[in-house]
């Protein structure tokens, strides 16, 4: 079975200790896990040193919005601005171009036709989450997250996509687990682009280029 890892960047709004993005990139190459991180603008402006090892490492990247708001919110001029700035930082800091991968702020706009529309017209297709573990709450412990992806993944009726976070300290806790636990099971780890051809129609891809419950 495929299963994609995706990792939401962006600024914390919960207790963050400083160090967890790098040891979480040093994770995933230790172990030879390929995965699609979502970055925010203003992240990337933050952090671009973290941001430029996320692509040199061989990850995905997509689009997470420049600011972080909630969608439906915003008016068709302020999605496009958002989201057309934000690539524009990733481009420059980080050296690759995220389109046409994108996941909508905190999910929300995901089944909004409106939202949907102006991201196909922007060269992009919102990648919905299979496995939410609410890891950005603090009270959730690196086991019980682990346990929740391991058991979520067994029960998926195809290659799910797992939303993580690339912040909190229970998400570094909780990954040794995941991905040695669902490997033990025969898991093969990918990227997005990398899923099943049906998971992803021809006549819905957006234009191709190079290169949630809480807070997403």
């Amino acid at each position: 079975m495929q299963v994609a890892l995706t990792f939401d960047a962006e600024h914390p709004d919960r207790p963050h200790r400083p160090g967890v993005e790098e040891a979480i990139l040093d994770l995933l190459r230790d172990r030879a896990v390929r995965a699609t991180f979502f970055l925010q603008g203003r992240w990337v402006e933050a952090v671009p040193d973290i941001a430029r090892r996320i692509a040199r490492d061989g990850h995905l990247v997509g689009g997470h919005s420049f600011y972080h708001a909630r969608l439906p919110l915003l008016t068709d001029a302020g999605i496009a601005e958002d989201v057309r700035t934000a690539e524009g930082v990733i481009r420059d800091v980080a050296g690759v171009d995220p389109r046409p991968w994108f996941r909508c702020p905190f999910l929300a706009g995901a089944e909004d036709p409106r939202v949907l529309g102006l991201l196909a017209g922007l060269g992009y297709r919102d990648v919905p989450a299979d496995v939410t573990l609410d890891d950005w709450d603090p009270a959730r412990t690196g086991e019980a997250i682990a346990a929740d992806a391991i058991a979520a993944v067994a029960a998926a009726p195809g290659p799910p996509i797992v939303l993580l976070h690339a912040w909190p300290p229970q998400t570094l806790a909780a990954l040794p687990a995941i991905v040695d636990g669902l490997r033990a099971r025969g898991v093969e780890f990918v990227d997005v682009a990398a899923l099943a051809p049906e998971r992803w129609p021809v006549e819905s891809a957006a234009p191709a280029a190079s290169g949630r419950r809480g807070p997403s």
